[in-house]
């Protein structure tokens, strides 16, 4: 194997990325099954892999879970109008939390959208989503700081991210 870049991978592991983008199969070895996709040995894989997890290529491996059929019946962005200076120590008491599956930060688009903070939290019907967004808010030291609640009323798709194919319009991602 040859030395790769930290930041741009090479065609390999691109061919990679895309061959697990829709998941590791279901097997007793996973890493082998797609390097016989991609034509690489299992411990090129794994050592591709773990170089690219290293670097921050991927930051994490996980799974899309269909969470209704196991229950979770309801789900809300919740968003904050939190000052800059405070977003990481914000974030980290927010994300301290089970019930927060997700959390980020988005640029306000003032004056209609003022909000920067953004949480996903996921409960079994709404009235425990409220209730959780009640705790994280006074936990978090939210309660004066404006939000909004917005509950989902409708699933139209749920995948992973998917990066094997360009944008339509090309652009530069930060």
């Amino acid at each position: 194997m040859t030395l790769r870049s930290a930041i741009h991978p090479d065609e390999r592991d691109i061919a990679l990325l895309a061959a697990i983008e829709d998941g590791l199969p279901l097997c007793e070895r996973p890493f082998a099954a797609v390097g016989r996709k991609v034509q690489m040995a299992e411990e090129e894989v794994i050592s591709r892999l773990e170089h690219m997890r290293n670097s921050g290529i991927i930051r994490r491996f996980g799974l899309v879970l269909q969470h209704r059929p196991l229950g979770y019946r309801a789900n809300a962005m919740v968003v904050f109008d939190v000052p800059d200076g405070d977003v990481d120590a914000v974030a980290a008491r927010i994300t301290a939390h089970d019930f927060v599956t997700l959390c980020y930060c988005r640029t306000r688009r003032a004056p209609v959208w003022p909000f920067n903070l953004y949480c996903m939290i996921h409960g079994c019907d709404r009235d425990v989503v409220e209730s959780q967004i009640a705790e994280l808010k006074k936990s978090a030291g939210l309660e004066n700081h404006a939000s909004k609640t917005l509950f989902s009323t409708r699933r139209f798709k749920q995948t992973g991210a998917r990066f094997s194919t360009p944008p339509v319009k090309q652009r530069q991602c930060a």
